[in-house]
């Protein structure tokens, strides 16, 4: 008879947390240990794939968009679809996951050469909250994982009111304004690896007019998008452009 793998001391440490922080009960551990393993310290599998959580990040950005969809539809039975995909994007944007991770301390628990203060930490917050509801998903199956999300983070870490109350989609209003005031606007995207491991990073060049006007970084485009829509909105308003829209 085949004697059971020890589990290792990170591995209690992440079944602790598992437990305390979303209630979740598992025996493949593994595959949640993924969800913390980034690339800097991950292995080939096969054909350049790494047992990384990126793989699972995709996956659970996927769960977590279902989730939400069908948690507003739901919610807002006469609401437009243009009002429904907006919150959704407000609820799923990089900077509120990000700290939604951080609050739950998921990323205690982050397998990594990379230092905590590096640019693309806050990034990886997010990665790790969708990688782990990827394991769940994989684990649990999807009513268990839309269970978990519902109750342990959108019922207790966000507020959909003030979401609502509050303009986040800083580039439908950098459209809405360039459309109204016949301004051209360019979003220009470039792929570049991190100096301490092969994680990819966004640069997106936001140019108003012909020109320059703000700069941002991120781990998808998207995200690169919005931070740099915001810095020119920003940037717009310090020079005392007429922003009206």
């Amino acid at each position: 008879m085949v004697s059971p793998k020890k589990v290792t001391p990170a591995q209690k440490r992440i079944k602790q947390a598992l437990y305390t922080v979303f209630g979740v009960k598992t025996n493949n551990i593994y595959i949640y240990e993924m969800a913390f393993r980034h690339s800097s310290v991950a292995e080939k599998i096969k054909d350049g794939i790494r047992d990384s959580y990126e793989r699972l990040e995709f996956l659970g950005d996927a769960v977590i968009g279902l989730i939400i969809a069908e948690y507003l539809f739901k919610k807002y039975p006469f609401k437009t679809e243009g009002f429904l995909t907006n919150i959704r994007s407000k609820i799923v944007c990089g900077k509120n996951l990000s700290k939604i991770s951080q609050k739950l301390g998921l990323g205690d628990l982050l397998i990594s050469n990379i230092s905590q203060k590096s640019n693309g930490y806050n990034a990886r917050l997010e990665d790790i909250l969708e990688a782990v509801l990827g394991a769940i998903y994989l684990d649990k199956g999807y009513k268990y994982a839309k269970k978990i999300f519902v109750e342990r983070i959108l019922n207790i870490h966000i507020d959909i009111k003030d979401l609502i109350e509050t303009e986040t989609n800083f580039k439908s209003k950098l459209l809405e304004w360039a459309q109204k005031n016949k301004h051209t606007i360019e979003y220009i995207a470039n792929a570049k690896e991190t100096s301490k491991s092969k994680a990819k990073q966004f640069v997106v060049d936001l140019i108003v007019n012909g020109e320059l006007v703000s700069q941002a970084t991120h781990n998808n485009i998207k995200g690169a998008e919005q931070l740099a829509a915001e810095k020119a909105i920003n940037k717009l308003i310090q020079d005392n452009v007429n922003f009206s829209i």
